[in-house]
């Protein structure tokens, strides 16, 4: 997914490399992502204490990280139970993770309701969730064919 994505910026002119853009610095939690600002409100609520500015970098990238490990395990289970695993699997699992996105989201304040944005970039975020979904399908249907 994030290959998608870095692709795209690249040909909208960005000049980052891929380690620079993936890893790039987060000054506070005003400029966080919002997988940093969903751990931020987690953390915030079972801690009742504010997490600091220096803290948004990390919890970003972590929970980034985290959040499609998550889902890819969560299709791991899924595609065990089928009789035969097939990459093409991962696709509907792909937008099955987008649409969760934006049924969620926006019920924290991160995201505005989906109709209240445009087909462009809805379909920019479905096709890189279609993406990362046919890589988890493919890299179970890998591994269920060597194991």
């Amino acid at each position: 997914m994030d290959a998608t994505r870095y692709l795209r910026y690249r040909r909208t002119g960005g000049t980052d490399s891929p380690k620079e853009w993936e890893f790039a610095p987060v000054e506070g939690w005003d400029e966080a992502p919002d997988p940093g600002k969903v751990a931020k409100r987690v953390l915030e609520g079972f801690t009742q204490r504010e997490i600091p500015d220096r803290w948004a970098w990390l919890m970003s990238t972590a929970m980034h990280w985290s959040y499609g490990s998550g889902w890819g395990a969560l299709y791991g289970i899924a595609a065990g139970s089928v009789r035969r695993p097939n990459p093409l699997l991962g696709i509907p699992f792909g937008a099955a993770v987008w649409a969760s996105a934006y049924a969620v989201l926006p019920q924290a304040g991160l995201y505005r309701p989906i109709w209240k944005y445009g087909p462009k970039t809805l379909a920019e975020d479905l096709g890189a969730h279609l993406v990362f979904g046919l890589g988890a399908g493919t890299c179970f249907w890998l591994t269920s064919r060597v194991c």
